[in-house]
């Protein structure tokens, strides 16, 4: 199955350059990604943390 694929590849022209723009994309999701968590505001971080904790007294029966 492989061995088609590679011969089918082989034939068409340019196909060269879509490693290297997957790999681009990947790249640049993965900085864009660390960014934007190296850049999160520390008190947006802390509530987030606190979230699941912090229901306001309310129990699972009476979220509504």
């Amino acid at each position: 199955m492989f061995k088609f694929i590679k011969q089918y590849a082989e034939t068409i022209v340019g196909i060269e350059v879509y490693p290297l723009v997957s790999m681009m994309i990947f790249v640049l999701f993965f900085l864009g990604v660390t960014a934007y968590v190296i850049f999160l505001r520390k008190g947006y971080v802390a509530e987030m943390e606190a979230m699941p904790l912090d229901n306001n007294g309310k129990t699972p029966e009476n979220l509504n």
